[in-house]
């Protein structure tokens, strides 16, 4: 087994250390445990999203193969009105990407629209 240091926000550890000991395991069984229910669930799931560094150093769920983030798909769906089919023909993907990375951001909405606006927050802040 590799041994890798995890930099956790506070208030986070917090809430993990609570879950762990409710469930009765350490706090390195209880993320051990989450992050292979994690990608258990990206594998099965959504076989056609991965995850690159950004440029910000944050992991960035892509469509496989593209380098076109989840999140572009989701500004091209919610804040330009695009349908599928319009996503489609303007990225070049198939209609299975499309709808699969809009499936991804509606299990991880919260992540994704966090990304979308602190990338927002920074083009303002350049504007």
């Amino acid at each position: 087994m590799t041994v890798y240091a995890l930099n956790l926000p506070d208030q986070l550890k917090y809430e993990v250390e609570q879950l762990a000991q409710s469930q009765g395991v350490s706090l390195d069984q209880f993320i051990l445990w989450a992050v292979t229910e994690k990608v258990s669930t990206l594998k099965a799931s959504f076989p056609q999203i991965a995850y690159r560094q950004g440029t910000d150093g944050q992991l960035v769920p892509i469509i496989k193969g593209t380098g076109i983030r989840v999140q572009t798909v989701v500004i091209a769906s919610q804040k330009w009105g695009m349908n599928p089919s319009e996503i489609t023909n303007e990225y070049e993907l198939t209609e299975a990407q499309v709808r699969e990375a809009l499936s991804f951001y509606a299990v991880n909405k919260e992540q994704i629209d966090a990304a979308i606006a602190s990338e927002q927050s920074l083009e303002i802040a350049n504007g």
